[in-house]
C-alpha cells in the first residue's frame, strides 16, 4: 500500500524475535498450572470440588481481562504505527485505570453474589463454607493477575514481548516455590494456593510497573484525550473479543456432556487428550500473542502487503510445525497413552485421540491465528464469527455426527474434520476482512 515494502526475511526475523519469548512464557505458565493442580489434588475432595466450582467464574474473569488485553494491543499498536505516540501513552493510562477498577468492581460483585452463583451451579451445601473461606483469597489473586496481564498487553503493544515472556517465567517459578510452602508448610491448604499466586503476581507487578513507567508507555494526563471516543474504540473490540473468549468453555461443556454418554473412561481420556493438545499448540498460542501488535503497527503504517506476508509466513510455519508434531504423535501414540495413564480402558481410547486429532491441529492453529489477526485489523465481529462458527457450526456438529455414525472412534474423526473445515472457513473470512480494510484505506487515500 505504501511505496516501501519490507522484505519477507526481515518480517520473518521480526516475527520470530517477538514470538519465542511468548512461547517460553506460555510453557512456564502451563507447567505451573499443572503442578498447582497436582498440589491441590492432594488436599482431598472438598478443596477439589471448590476449585471445580471456581473454574467457570474464573473463565469469566479471564474472558474480561483477555478481551480488554486484545483491544489494548490492537488500538495502541495501531496508534504507534500511525505515529500518534502521545495518544498511545494516554490509551495505556486509560486501559490501566479502566482495567484495574473494572476487574476490582467485578470481583466485589462476585463476592456478594457468591451464594446465588453456587446455587445456580448446583453446588452441595458442604462446599459453601470452603468457598466462603477461599474466594476472598482467590478473587484478590484474580485481580492482581489481571493487573499484571494489562501491563503485559501494554508491553506487547509496543513490540516488547521479551519482558512479558521473562516475567511469565519468573512469576511461574515463584509460584512453584511458594505453593508447597503456603499449602503444606504453613498448612493453609486451598487458601494457601491462592495466597501464593497473589504474592507471585504482586512481585511481578512491582517489577513490571516501574519498567513500563521508565519507558514512558503510560500517561494519566488526559488533557486533550477524548475519553468517550477512546472508550468506544476499546469497547468495539473488547466486547466481541470477550464473548469470543467465553465461547470455548460453553462448547467444552457440551462436548463433555456428549462424551460422558460413552462412560467415565471416555471422559478421562478426553480430558488427558485435550491437555496434550493444549501443549502441542504452544507455538500457535505464542503467535496469537506476538502477531497482533505487529499487525496493528503495520495497519497504522498502512502496509497491507506486509500484513499479507507476515500472515503467510505464520500460517506456513504453523502447518509445517503441527504436521511434524502430528507425525511424532502418530508413531508414539501407544507409548504416550500408556505414559499418561495407567488405566488400560482410558489408554486405549486415548491412543485413538492421539492418532487422529493431531493431524488437524495445523488447521485449528490457522483458525485460532485468524481470530487474533482479525482483532488486530479492527474486525472484531469477523473474529467473533470465526470463533462461533468453529465451535458451533463445525466442531460440535461434526462431533455429534461422528458419534452417531461410528461411536467413540467417530468422535475423534469428527474433531479432525471439524478442525479442517474451521481452518478453511477462517482463512476465507480473513481474506475477506483484509480486502475490506484495504478498500477503506484506498478510499481514505482517494485512490
Amino acid at each position: 500500500m505504501t511505496s516501501q515494502t519490507s522484505s519477507p526475511a526481515s518480517l520473518g526475523k521480526q516475527l520470530f524475535s517477538m514470538t519465542w519469548p511468548m512461547m517460553f512464557g506460555i510453557l512456564s505458565l502451563m507447567s505451573f498450572q499443572l503442578v498447582d493442580s497436582a498440589f491441590i489434588g492432594q488436599l482431598g475432595i472438598l478443596p477439589l470440588a471448590a476449585q471445580g466450582f471456581t473454574l467457570p467464574i474464573q473463565m469469566v474473569v479471564i474472558g474480561l481481562q483477555v478481551g480488554l488485553g486484545i483491544a489494548t494491543t490492537a488500538i495502541i499498536s495501531r496508534a504507534l504505527g500511525a505515529g500518534n505516540t502521545r495518544y498511545a501513552k494516554q490509551l495505556g493510562g486509560l486501559v490501566m485505570t479502566m482495567g484495574s477498577v473494572g476487574i476490582a468492581f467485578f470481583c466485589v460483585l462476585i463476592w456478594f453474589l457468591r451464594h446465588p452463583i453456587l446455587a445456580l451451579l448446583s453446588a452441595p451445601d458442604s462446599v459453601f463454607p470452603v468457598i466462603d473461606s477461599y474466594w476472598p483469597h482467590w478473587l484478590l489473586s484474580a485481580w492482581v493477575g489481571a493487573l499484571i496481564y494489562f501491563y503485559y498487553s501494554i508491553c506487547r503493544s509496543h513490540g516488547n514481548t521479551l519482558l512479558p515472556g521473562i516475567m511469565m517465567i519468573v512469576t511461574s517459578v515463584l509460584n512453584l516455590i511458594l505453593d508447597p510452602i503456603f499449602i503444606f508448610t504453613l498448612d493453609l491448604g486451598l487458601n494457601g494456593a491462592a495466597m501464593a499466586t497473589t504474592v507471585a503476581f504482586s512481585i511481578g507487578v512491582l517489577i513490571v510497573a516501574p519498567l513500563v513507567a521508565r519507558k514512558h508507555w503510560i500517561t494519566f494526563d488526559r488533557k486533550d484525550l477524548d475519553v468517550a471516543k477512546s472508550l468506544a474504540s476499546i469497547g468495539h473490540i473488547m466486547g466481541p473479543a470477550m464473548v469470543s473468549q467465553l465461547l470455548p468453555p460453553v462448547s467444552s461443556m457440551l462436548a463433555t456432556k456428549l462424551i460422558a454418554g460413552f462412560g467415565t473412561a471416555a471422559v478421562a481420556s478426553w480430558a488427558l487428550g485435550s491437555r496434550f493438545e493444549f501443549f502441542s499448540i504452544v507455538a500457535v498460542l505464542a503467535l496469537t500473542m506476538s502477531m497482533p501488535p505487529m499487525i496493528g503497527r503495520l495497519l497504522g503504517e498502512k502496509k497491507i502487503d506486509d500484513i499479507r506476508v507476515v500472515v503467510s509466513i505464520s500460517c506456513r510455519f504453523i502447518l509445517i510445525f503441527q504436521l511434524l508434531v502430528a507425525l511424532a504423535t502418530f508413531f508414539a501414540s501407544g507409548a504416550l497413552a500408556r505414559l499418561m495413564t495407567s488405566e488400560a480402558a482410558v489408554s486405549d481410547i486415548l491412543n485413538w485421540h492421539l492418532t487422529l486429532v493431531p493431524i488437524s491441529l495445523g488447521a485449528l492453529g490457522i483458525c485460532m491465528l485468524m481470530v487474533s489477526v482479525s482483532n488486530a485489523l479492527g474486525k472484531s465481529y469477523t473474529a467473533l464469527s470465526i470463533s462461533a462458527l468453529r465451535l458451533f457450526a463445525f466442531f460440535l456438529p461434526c462431533l455429534w455426527i461422528g458419534s452417531e455414525i461410528a461411536g467413540l472412534k467417530g468422535i475423534f474423526v469428527g474433531v479432525l474434520i471439524g478442525n479442517v473445515l474451521a481452518g478453511l472457513c477462517a482463512w476465507r473470512m480473513y481474506l475477506r476482512a483484509l480486502a475490506k480494510v484495504e478498500m477503506s484505506i484506498q478510499t481514505e487515500k482517494g485512490e
